[in-house]
């Protein structure tokens, strides 16, 4: 009976239930992390901390720091970065913001002007009736806002308990990153130990490039859009450029807002000649970065594709919305340096590692390889 059904119908069955297998294990998985981001999410930002502490603490312990104060001191640093960028933000937008709040009513006085006296002919009772309807479109909603209001206060309870879950785990992982891998690899059976230890290791290496390229990319982004502000005399040049530091990490959709904030401010500060300019400038900045700093730099540390970045951002975008932008690009070059080592199968030669000895890369102070931190 087989042999009469041709061979490519066989050939396709076969690759048929295997592919759909494949997907509904994937599909669960998306579904379990989408389920339970509460607490995916604060552990993803533990590893990428991770990714960029851990060498730190290294390079201190491997000159003599005590394995406790170098934890501490590469905890203290990372808070006292993120807290002073944050902090120095904030503090330069709030005493600007009465200025930007009153500069905004010029500038939407000017353009109510133009409206009236310019091109389109305009009314003024049309305009009255736009702005009444926005305004009762506004108090129908109420209830929206109201609900609004009090999801976002249970969302800052659950960002407030994710900070201190990223944290904790970053805390862990330098720590005692070692027994961490340990316990992973040793959950797998003893013939693919190998396997997992050695794409962990691989993996563990992109994700440490990935985030140091990151932060060089997101510094050049920075300096170039903020040193542009402060030249053409726009206001508010070091929260803009600090913005545009933390919404790089986010690609794509980082770039369109921090851009569009920039062009904002100049707008209402300097008129439209300056926000022509400030716009060029971010245009050119994003240029550059997405076809010079991307593909030389980016790519060759990561391995992926500039295709595969958009599409991996595209579909974490429409799975998990920002968080999922944000995890896409490292998501998608662990996974890829990883699957690349298991079908490679250099690892079959190698001795499969105990599970109380396995290789650690989450955490290590002598490296084997240039680019690799791998356990003793």
């Amino acid at each position: 009976m087989t042999d009469s059904i041709p061979y490519g119908v066989r050939l396709a069955s076969a690759w048929s239930w295997r592919l759909l297998l494949i997907g509904g294990v994937v599909a669960v998985v998306i579904f379990l992390i989408i389920q339970l981001r509460l607490i995916v999410i604060p552990v993803l930002v533990a590893v990428l901390l991770g990714a960029l502490l851990v060498p730190f603490s290294a390079f201190l312990q491997r000159h003599g720091w005590p394995k406790w104060l170098s934890v501490t001191a590469a905890m203290l640093s990372a808070l006292a970065v993120v807290g002073g960028l944050l902090t120095l933000g904030i503090t330069q937008i709030v005493r600007g913001a009465d200025e930007l709040a009153a500069q905004s009513l010029v500038a939407w006085d000017e353009f109510r002007v133009w409206l009236l006296e310019g091109p389109l002919h305009i009314t003024e009772q049309q305009l009255n009736d736009f702005v009444d309807q926005i305004i009762t479109s506004v108090q129908q909603d109420s209830g929206i806002l109201v609900s609004g209001a009090l999801s976002l206060g249970s969302s800052l309870g659950h960002f407030l308990a994710g900070m201190l879950l990223a944290l904790f785990a970053t805390l862990f992982i330098l720590i005692d990153g070692r027994g961490i891998w340990n316990w992973i690899v040793g959950i797998f059976p003893r013939r693919a130990r190998a396997a997992v230890d050695g794409a962990g290791t691989a993996g563990w290496a992109t994700l440490q490039n990935f985030v140091k390229v990151q932060i060089l990319v997101a510094t050049i982004d920075a300096i170039g859009i903020g040193l542009g502000a402060f030249l053409l005399g726009v206001p508010l040049a070091v929260p803009i450029a600090i913005l545009v530091f933390l919404g790089s990490f986010i690609p794509i959709v980082g770039a369109v807002v921090t851009g569009a904030l920039a062009v904002f401010v100049a707008l209402v500060y300097n008129g439209w000649v300056i926000a022509l300019i400030m716009l060029g400038i971010v245009l050119l900045v994003q240029q550059v970065e997405g076809h010079v700093l991307q593909p030389l730099i980016m790519g060759t540390a990561v391995k992926v594709h500039p295709l595969g970045v958009v599409v991996a951002v595209a579909t974490g975008s429409l799975l998990a919305g920002i968080p999922g932008a944000l995890f896409a690009v490292p998501v998608a070059a662990v996974v890829n340096v990883m699957i690349v080592y298991v079908s490679r199968g250099s690892w079959k030669d190698e001795a499969p590692p105990p599970a109380t000895r396995a290789r650690s890369p989450l955490w290590s102070t002598v490296p084997q390889k240039p680019g690799f931190q791998r356990g003793e």
